[in-house]
């Protein structure tokens, strides 16, 4: 991804170009599955790292936008010390299985898309070898989201109900996949979808462009073409605060939505859900619950998410590139 990844891959591509053999096609044809096999394992890395840096405060996150009281800082470090003292340290993990289960599939579906989204992007726009410009690179990062949310929404959905329900309700993934269809049906795995839809549109759109246009005004500002891991994590972390913020309402109805089954609501439509949290709770103590905590979380984890792929995709191609591997 980024800078790194296309500069890369454009210079490696430039030593093929001449017309001399029947192998060029499919020398080019392995060096893109090599590119295609390299986003996907960096992708699953990149989202393992960032989750489960993340999950004590994910699970906290959940848990108020599911119900409880407007959350402040200093009620989820309680609520996170609470659950500690209670159910043991591993028990800040829980659902975390389950959350890896959807992660690093979703991870890596998410960022090998958005470098082929890009390299189309590109083709079309006359932009090969270059940085897209901001519209298209927005229109990259949210058809990556969107890719990737459709291929595993169901297992979302099945986080999130294991991260608000007590340990005997549920005793493993499959666990949940059986009683949801049995006592709610199969429509049930699919509930939220369209918020979740529609929030990873600006979400994943403007956490890809924050990242990608920060890290190239930095190229051009500062003259090295990559920047340090520490800036990375900060371009990340920036690029998740702007998405997350953008899209935190329809997060919000999307729990609310997958989690009514066993809290004792229905929400039957987004708009409907949206006005039942309004007039229960207010505008912006139900829309923005659990924001602050995001504010904390987000960051954090998308900026890791970012890094470690840029990281990992550069590792594996100077390994890839090295004497020793070459044919």
């Amino acid at each position: 991804m980024g800078n790194g990844v296309r500069e890369g891959a454009v210079a490696f591509k430039g030593q093929d170009v001449e017309p001399v053999p029947s192998t060029h096609l499919p020398a080019e044809g392995i060096q893109e599955k090599k590119k295609v096999l390299n986003s996907l394992m960096s992708g699953a890395l990149a989202g393992a790292v960032a989750k489960t840096a993340v999950a004590p405060l994910d699970r906290t996150k959940i848990m108020f936008q599911g119900e409880g009281p407007w959350l402040l800082l200093l009620e989820a470090y309680r609520l996170i010390y609470h659950t500690y003292l209670n159910e043991g340290f591993w028990s800040l993990w829980r659902g975390n299985s389950a959350t890896m289960v959807r992660v690093i599939p979703y991870a890596a579906i998410q960022f090998c898309a958005h470098e082929e989204y890009k390299q189309l992007l590109g083709s079309y726009y006359g932009f090969q070898g270059k940085a897209l410009t901001p519209f298209p690179r927005f229109i990259a990062g949210s058809l990556a989201g969107t890719t990737a949310a459709i291929l595993t929404y169901p297992l979302d959905m099945v986080r999130a109900r294991m991260a608000v329900t007590p340990k005997e309700m549920y005793s493993n993934i499959v666990h949940v996949f059986i009683r949801i269809s049995r006592e709610e049906g199969l429509k049930t795995l699919y509930r939220g979808f369209t918020p979740t839809i529609l929030g990873v549109i600006p979400y994943a759109g403007l956490s890809f462009f924050t990242y990608e246009t920060l890290k190239k005004l930095h190229a051009d500002h500062s003259g090295r073409a990559q920047p340090s891991p520490a800036e990375r994590l900060l371009f990340g972390a920036c690029a998740g605060l702007i998405g997350q913020s953008a899209s935190y309402p329809l997060d919000v109805v999307r729990r609310r939505m997958q989690t009514a089954g066993v809290l004792g609501h229905t929400y039957s439509s987004i708009l409907l859900t949206m006005q039942e949290i309004v007039r229960e709770e207010g505008l912006v103590r139900g829309l923005y619950k659990g924001l602050s905590m995001n504010w904390v979380k987000g960051p954090i984890a998308v900026g890791i998410s970012f890094t470690t792929f840029d990281l990992t995709q550069i590792l594996l191609r100077k390994l890839q590139h090295s004497p020793g591997l070459q044919r």
